[in-house]
């Protein structure tokens, strides 16, 4: 009996990951379009927008990260933002046209002291009526439920790449401490969201290794972020050149078959791409992007071009995503 593609399944080889990636390229995004259709209304994408609350000064020594204290990138660091003035700028995103309100911090793990005031932005945020998301860094179970206790809808944390290749790229954090603050996440019953970055010097293997690893996890991610490296100077990875267009529409298509109920995001790496790139990743699966002009501590497209071109693709903002998934099934 053939397998339907639409339907979510956990026990996926690499190899067939692969062969996903080795499909020719119209008929990959093919079956990635008709699967996003049996979940999603493919006119509907999310627009989330994203403040770091704490920039800089991270004891981790991610080779792509400018906020990384190893490396020297011109990056002051700051203390941890006000509750106040993040209510304040979740508002004028929500007003803006976002859905999803993202806060990041750069740490290594939550320390308990930072607890209160983050349980209180996140509530804050809440109570303006967006979706609320947070990446700290690794988390016990007992900060990840508080902070679904304070509202906490969706928690970031990136495998970035396939086990394989991680130590090319991190070395202060085992792929297991990543694996680890997911499960936490999953325990307290926030929505996980998690992705990776391509464009590392990592092969198309690589890759494939990191979507099956997200496609065997206990449950599929939730929220699945396609990140396009923006290589930064200073760092590590700083002089890598940038994926081609058509393998990263690849990566995107792989991702919205072996996760198929997942929003799909693409992520940091869209200020780079044309609006004829970001519409075929559109048709390739991706629903969901960061609007805002800053992700962090990179650019990122201004609202008016993405307004233009929702306009022009007759794309438009998400509707509830827990009901249009109710309604698949």
């Amino acid at each position: 009996m053939t397998r339907d593609l639409a339907l979510p399944r956990h026990d996926w080889t690499l190899a067939e990951v692969e062969a996903l990636f080795d499909l020719p390229f119209t008929e990959l995004v093919f079956q990635a379009a008709a699967v996003h259709r049996r979940w999603f209304d493919p006119a509907e994408v999310q627009r989330s927008q994203l403040l770091s609350v704490k920039t800089g000064g991270c004891a981790e020594d991610c080779g792509y990260c400018s906020q990384s204290a190893h490396f020297d990138t011109g990056l002051a660091a700051s203390k941890l933002m006000q509750v106040d003035a993040v209510v304040a700028e979740a508002r004028a995103a929500r007003d803006g046209g976002a859905q999803r309100f993202c806060m990041g911090a750069a740490w290594r793990e939550l320390k308990d002291r930072d607890l209160p005031q983050l349980s209180a932005m996140i509530s804050g945020v809440k109570a303006l009526g967006l979706e609320t998301c947070a990446t700290l860094g690794m988390l016990t179970q007992q900060q990840a439920d508080a902070l679904k206790t304070a509202g906490l809808d969706y928690y970031n944390h990136n495998l970035d790449t396939g086990p394989e290749y991680y130590g090319q790229v991190v070395t202060t954090r085992t792929y297991q401490d990543r694996l680890d603050t997911l499960s936490a996440v999953r325990n307290a019953g926030v929505n996980v969201c998690c992705g990776g970055i391509v464009g590392m010097g990592e092969t198309r293997r690589d890759r494939a290794s990191l979507l099956h690893s997200l496609a065997t996890l206990p449950e599929h991610p939730d929220s699945l972020p396609v990140n396009a490296l923006v290589p930064i100077k200073g760092t590590p990875l700083g002089e890598s050149e940038l994926i081609d267009g058509l393998e990263f529409v690849r990566t995107v298509a792989v991702a919205r078959l072996v996760c198929p109920k997942a929003v799909v995001r693409l992520s940091a790496g869209r200020e780079g791409m044309s609006r004829e790139l970001q519409a075929l990743c559109f048709l390739a699966g991706a629903n969901s992007i960061f609007v805002g002009s800053r992700l962090l501590t990179t650019s990122n497209p201004e609202v008016d071009a993405d307004d233009r071109l929702f306009a022009d693709l007759g794309l438009r903002p998400m509707g509830t995503v827990d009901a249009k998934l109710a309604a698949a099934e």
